[in-house]
C-alpha cells in the first residue's frame, strides 16, 4: 500500500516537473506562435469586409495600414512585461485579441449596427496588437530560459507565426467550411483560448545548459519543415480536388497532430533532465579552481577601463553625444542609433522593402477577385505567403548567419538579394500570366519572411544589445509606415480610380453599387509597378548600407561576447571534468 502510494506521489511529481520544465514551456511557445499571426490573414477576409460595409478600397487599405500599425508598434507590450508576470501580459494579449477580432465578426455578419470606419480600424488595430503581447510573453521568455541558443529559438518561434496563416486555413476550412466570414470569429477565440491554456507554462525558469541543446532545436526545426511541406502540400492539392468535409477535417486533424509532434521531443528532454536531477548524489571531494593569472589582470584591466567609461559618460549629457556615436556594433544610446547614417539608411531599405511586401500581402485578396480567380484559390494564395513566409524566415537566419562565418558576407548584401526577389513578386502581379499569381505569392511570401530577421539581426549587430528593445520596435516602425504610404495612398487610390473608370464605362455611379469593384488586370498594374521601382530603389538602398559596413563584417563581431563569457565557459568544463 505503502509502495502503491510511492509511486503514485512519483507520478505526480514527474508530471509537475514535465509540465513546469523548460521544454514543455518551448512546446506550449510554439503553439501559442502557431496562432499568432491572424494578421497575414487578412487577404483571406477583407473582400468581406469591402463588400458588407460597402467600402472602397482606398478605406480598405486604411483598414490594412492600422493592422500593420497595430502589429508593428510593440512598445507598450515591452514596458507592460517590464512591471507585471508573464501570465498577466499574455491574458492581456487574449482580451484584447478576442476583442478586436470579435467585434469585427459581429460588425461583418451584421449582428451589430454598422460601425463607423475609425472604429473599424480601432478594432483591427487592437487585435492585432495582442501578437505583440505573445511575442513578448512568450518569444522574450524563450530567449531568457535558452540564452546560449537565442538565434535558433527566435528563428523556430518566429517560423511557427510565419505557418500560423496557412494552420488556421486548415482550421478554419474544417470547422466552418468555405466561409470566410466565419475565419474572423475562429481569428477572435482560436488565439485567445491558446494562450490562456499555456498560460502559466510560460514563465521564467532555471538555466540549465544541456550539452544536447542545439540538436533537440534541429529536431523541432525538422520537424516544422514536415509540417510546412504537408500545409504545402494540402494547399496544392485542394487546388486541383474539391476536398469534402470528411478530407478537410482528415487534413486539420493531421496539422494538429503535426503541431503535438514537437509534445514528444519536449517529454523525451524532460525525461532526461527528471532522471539526472534524481540521481544519487555522492559527496564531491573538494576542488579548488584557480583562477589563471592573465585572467584575473584581465579582469582588472576590464574592471578599470569600465569605471573610467562610465566616469566619463557621467560627465557629457545623451543629448551631446548623439552625433559622436562609438564604433559599429558597440552599444549605441537610443539616439545615437536614431540619428546615425546607418539606422537612416536601413529604415529607408525597410520602408520600401516591407512597406511593399506588406502592400501586396494586404491585397491578395482583391488581386485574386480581380483576376476572375474562386474564393478557395484566394484563400490558396494567402496559405503559400503563409508557407513560404516560414521558410523565408529560416532560410535568411540560417544563411546568413552561415555566409557571415564562413565567406564575411555583410547580413545588408542579403537584405539586397531578398529585395531584388521581392521585386520579381510584384512584377508578375502588375503583368499576369496564367498560374503567375502562385509564383508570386510564394516569392512575396519569402521575401517577406526573410527581412523580418534580417532586420533585426542588422540592429542587434550594428547599434549593440543595451538598447536593442527600444530600437527593436524604432526599427519595425518603418514598416507600418510604408504601410500606409503605399498600400493607402498609392494602391488603394489607382484602384479606386481604375474602378471607377469602369463603373463610367457602364453608364453606372458610385452610388450605385454597394462596393466599389474593379476586374481585369489593369486594375493593379500601374500600382505593383510602383511597388517594384520602390523595392528596387529600397535594395540599392540596403547594398549601399553593405558597402559601408563590410569592413565591419569582415572582422569577428562576435568576438567581445566571447571573450566576456571565455572564463566562465572554462570554468564551467574544468567542473564537469571534475
Amino acid at each position: 500500500m505503502g509502495n502503491g502510494n510511492h509511486q503514485s506521489n512519483e507520478t505526480v511529481r514527474f508530471l509537475i516537473h514535465i509540465f513546469n520544465g523548460r521544454w514543455f514551456m518551448v512546446f506550449a511557445s510554439f503553439l501559442i506562435m502557431a496562432c499568432a499571426g491572424a494578421t497575414y490573414l487578412f487577404g483571406t477576409y477583407s473582400k468581406d469586409i469591402k463588400s458588407t460595409l460597402g467600402y472602397d478600397q482606398t478605406t480598405l487599405n486604411l483598414m490594412g495600414f492600422f493592422k500593420d500599425l497595430g502589429a508593428n508598434v510593440g512598445v507598450m507590450s515591452g514596458l507592460i512585461a517590464e512591471v507585471t508576470p508573464t501570465w498577466f501580459v499574455l491574458t492581456i494579449g487574449s482580451a484584447m485579441n478576442f476583442v478586436g477580432y470579435f467585434m469585427i465578426w459581429l460588425s461583418v455578419t451584421g449582428k451589430v449596427a454598422k460601425p463607423k470606419v475609425w472604429q473599424m480600424c480601432l478594432y483591427i488595430c487592437i487585435g492585432a496588437n495582442s501578437q505583440n503581447f505573445a511575442n513578448t510573453g512568450a518569444l522574450v521568455t524563450c530567449v531568457k530560459n535558452f540564452p546560449e541558443s537565442r538565434g535558433v529559438m527566435l528563428g523556430l518561434l518566429k517560423g511557427y507565426v510565419g505557418l500560423s496563416g496557412a494552420i488556421m486555413t486548415q482550421l478554419y476550412l474544417a470547422i466552418y467550411g468555405h466561409d470566410s466570414k466565419s475565419l474572423i470569429l475562429l481569428i477572435a477565440w482560436l488565439p485567445a483560448v491558446v494562450s490562456l491554456v499555456f498560460v502559466y507554462s510560460i514563465r521564467e525558469k532555471k538555466v540549465v545548459r544541456q550539452r544536447n541543446e542545439l540538436n533537440v532545436f534541429y529536431q523541432f526545426l525538422y520537424i516544422s519543415i514536415f509540417l510546412a511541406l504537408f500545409l504545402m502540400a494540402m494547399n496544392i492539392a485542394e487546388k486541383q480536388v474539391h476536398y469534402s468535409k470528411a478530407a478537410l477535417v482528415a487534413s486539420a486533424a493531421i496539422c494538429c497532430v503535426l503541431l503535438f509532434v514537437p509534445l514528444t521531443v519536449a517529454v523525451k528532454q524532460e525525461i532526461e533532465v527528471w532522471n539526472m536531477t534524481n540521481l544519487p548524489v555522492e559527496e564531491p571531494s573538494e576542488v579548488k579552481v584557480e583562477k589563471p593569472k592573465q585572467v584575473v589582470d584581465l579582469d582588472h584591466v576590464q574592471d578599470k577601463t569600465a569605471k573610467e567609461d562610465q566616469e566619463e559618460k557621467e560627465k557629457k549629457s545623451c543629448f551631446s553625444t548623439v552625433f559622436d556615436p562609438p564604433s559599429r556594433g558597440e552599444d549605441y544610446t537610443i539616439l545615437q542609433a536614431l540619428f546615425s547614417i546607418d539606422m537612416i539608411i536601413l529604415f529607408v531599405a525597410t520602408f520600401c522593402g516591407l512597406g511593399s511586401s506588406l502592400t501586396a500581402v494586404d491585397n491578395l485578396g482583391q488581386i485574386g477577385e480581380s483576376l476572375g480567380y474562386p474564393n478557395h484559390t484566394v484563400s490558396s494564395f494567402v496559405s503559400l505567403v503563409s508557407i513560404w513566409n516560414y521558410f523565408g524566415r529560416v532560410f535568411s537566419g540560417f544563411v546568413s548567419e552561415y555566409l557571415l562565418a564562413k565567406y564575411k558576407l555583410p547580413r545588408p548584401l542579403m537584405m539586397t538579394l531578398v529585395l531584388l526577389l521581392s521585386c520579381a513578386g510584384h512584377l508578375l502581379i502588375a503583368f499576369p500570366i496564367p498560374g503567375s499569381v502562385y509564383i508570386a505569392s510564394i516569392l512575396m511570401g519569402f521575401s517577406f519572411g526573410a527581412q523580418l530577421p534580417l532586420l533585426f539581426a542588422i540592429i542587434s549587430e550594428l547599434f549593440g544589445l543595451k538598447y536593442y528593445s527600444t530600437l527593436f520596435n524604432c526599427g519595425q516602425l518603418a514598416s507600418p509606415l510604408g504601410s500606409y504610404i503605399l498600400n493607402v495612398r498609392v494602391t488603394g487610390m489607382l484602384y479606386d480610380r481604375e474602378a471607377l473608370k469602369q463603373l463610367k464605362a457602364r453608364g453606372l455611379t458610385r452610388e450605385d453599387v454597394k462596393d466599389l469593384t474593379c476586374i481585369g488586370s489593369q486594375c493593379y498594374k500601374l500600382p505593383f509597378v510602383i511597388l517594384a521601382a520602390v523595392t528596387f530603389f529600397g535594395a540599392l538602398v540596403a547594398l549601399g548600407l553593405a558597402i559601408r559596413t563590410r569592413e565591419f563584417y569582415k572582422g569577428d563581431i562576435y568576438k567581445k561576447f566571447r571573450d566576456s563569457h571565455q572564463y566562465e565557459s572554462e570554468r564551467v568544463s574544468e567542473s564537469r571534468k571534475s
